[in-house]
């Protein structure tokens, strides 16, 4: 089968022809937008015109190969099967003498058309043909032939044929007579379906003219039952000739049904609530940038994007701190601090201890509060009761001068001997005679007595109280109780936790001296603290 631009070559070779300017023309409407539509039905009659080109089999009909002409005439009996009479006329000359040969050929065809595809129907023929030789020879010859071609609409009730044909002749007549021959051709045509058929459809969209409500549709365009162009995405522009169907409503499109993006943020013109923004910057769903850190500087754009809100920022959105603090500008409060020291959230000093020196450049971090300190933030060092340690760590600054002291500067209560915990004699601590009522000068040796246990809060103590033999012993026993309970008492008030303390009172079961004189009765006569458990004092 000829392509249209290998026939018009055909056509400059012999211009003689005065059919095959026609088909040109006819050939140059077969383009990919056409389609068949339905003009092919059962009972439909076709009238055609056709130009042939033939190619004789140069060993047994030895004639030049040549342009015709000719006509058929066909009935459609279902939309797949048609019968055809055909008959074209071809002079040719005779390769070996030069005379001028008249061809006729007569035949008919059975046509099985294919389902549409593309831009027509393709269709295969098989039939008889009669060749009528005349003017140099006078014989004939009977054959068959098959055919192969599409069928492509032209609009209304035309269409176009392009095919290619095979003619096989049993017994050729002319050069080599008896002998088989093969003669390949090529026709192209123009036909008018007649009778019966579809209605007529001018603007080809499916919809028959009688009923078609939007006569004028472009060709391409869908269209509902009434023959009217759809818009789905409501933007003007038909669906099937709309190159972007999908697009948001309101969206500015061009002629092709697409939309466009301006300010390329990936949001459409027509959509976009902010349509000039910057390059690079990142978009809401309405097109407009974003700054999630609230600096200034869109997102996509901001090089720091998680800036603190409030902090000055510069123009690629990175905050900066003058002062080497650590708080950026625009949120400290105290921009001018000195290097090197600490601060607070708010970029202001801090002082942990509260000695004037502020955190960072203070060498004594931990100077209790009230210490005079030196410009390092250290504690000038003092030792007001004398004990030998600095008043900054004495647990216990008011002990008594030539007090055995531990390493907070509180007595030692209790001393150890051949690894036993001995118990401590509260000596100085005395009872009005006969009753349990400590004597004022009791307390300093109980005030000592209670700082050491605050001090050391993981001693537990028994408080012993212990009398001499003199009167009775129920007496003694009583007596001795109450002592012990006596002191107990006072040290809870010092702030002792009386859960520490275990007061008993032993009578004169365990002496310490002979009662035999006044010097062991008045050692008998005493108060013990005893070590319970853990502790160092």
């Amino acid at each position: 089968m000829l392509r249209p631009p290998q026939y018009l070559r055909f056509c400059a070779m012999r211009p003689r022809r005065a059919l095959c300017g026609a088909i040109t023309a006819c050939s140059l409407l077969l383009t990919p937008g056409s389609v068949l539509g339905q003009i092919v039905s059962p009972g439909q009659l076709e009238l055609g015109l056709l130009g042939t080109y033939t190619k004789y089999d140069d060993q047994t009909v030895g004639l030049s190969s040549e342009f015709g002409a000719g006509g058929r005439l066909g009935l459609f009996l279902t939309h797949y099967f048609s019968v055809e009479a055909r008959g074209d006329f071809t002079q040719a000359e005779q390769q070996t003498t030069g005379r001028n040969v008249d061809l006729t050929r007569l035949g008919g065809t059975l046509y099985f058309y294919a389902p549409k595809i593309g831009f027509g129907k393709f269709y295969l023929g098989a039939g008889y043909t009669h060749s009528e030789y005349r003017g140099a020879m006078e014989t004939g010859d009977d054959g068959g032939h098959l055919i192969l071609g599409n069928v492509a609409s032209l609009g209304g009730r035309a269409a176009l044929r392009v095919e290619g044909r095979l003619d096989y002749l049993p017994s050729s007549k002319l050069v080599a007579p008896n002998e088989s021959a093969l003669n390949l051709g090529a026709a192209m045509g123009l036909s008018v379906f007649a009778f019966g058929g579809s209605p007529r459809d001018s603007d080809r969209d499916g919809v028959p003219n009688t009923t078609d409500e939007c006569p004028g549709t472009p060709y391409g365009a869908l269209v509902d039952g009434a023959g009217c162009p759809l818009d789905g995405d409501g933007d003007l522009v038909f669906d099937g000739l709309d190159s972007c169907p999908g697009t948001p409503a309101g969206a500015i499109v061009d002629p092709a049904g697409c939309p466009s993006d301006a300010d390329g943020d990936s949001v459409v013109d027509g959509v976009d609530v902010c349509p000039n923004t910057p390059a690079g910057a990142l978009v809401d769903a309405n097109g407009c940038p974003t700054d999630a850190d609230e600096d200034g500087v869109f997102d996509g754009l901001d090089q720091c994007p998680d800036t603190p809100r409030g902090a000055t920022v510069d123009v690629n959105g990175c905050s900066s701190d003058g002062d080497g603090d650590g708080v950026l500008d625009g949120l400290d409060q105290c921009p001018g601090t000195p290097t090197g020291v600490a601060v607070n959230a708010a970029g202001c000093p801090t002082d942990a201890d509260g000695d004037g020196v502020p955190d960072g450049i203070d060498r004594c971090p931990n100077t209790p509060a009230g210490r005079q300190v030196d410009a390092l933030g250290c504690a000038i060092v003092t030792d007001a009761d004398g004990d030998g340690v600095p008043d900054s760590i004495d647990r216990c600054p008011d002990t008594r001068a030539g007090q055995r002291v531990d390493s907070i500067g509180c007595p030692i209560l209790f001393v150890v001997e051949r690894g036993e915990v001995q118990p401590l004699i509260l000596r100085g601590v005395n009872f009005e005679v006969g009753r349990s009522a400590l004597t004022r000068e009791s307390y300093v040796i109980l005030d000592e007595v209670a700082a050491s246990l605050l001090a050391h809060s993981d001693v537990r103590v028994e408080i012993a109280g212990h009398t001499d033999i003199t009167g009775s012993r129920a007496l003694n026993s009583r007596l001795s109780r109450e002592r012990a309970q006596a002191v107990e008492i006072y040290l809870a008030q010092k702030g002792v936790d009386p859960s520490r303390m275990v007061s008993r009172g032993y009578g004169p079961d365990e002496p310490i001296a002979t009662n035999a004189t006044a010097a062991g009765r008045a050692q008998n006569r005493r108060v013990e603290l005893r070590r319970l458990e853990g502790g160092t004092p």
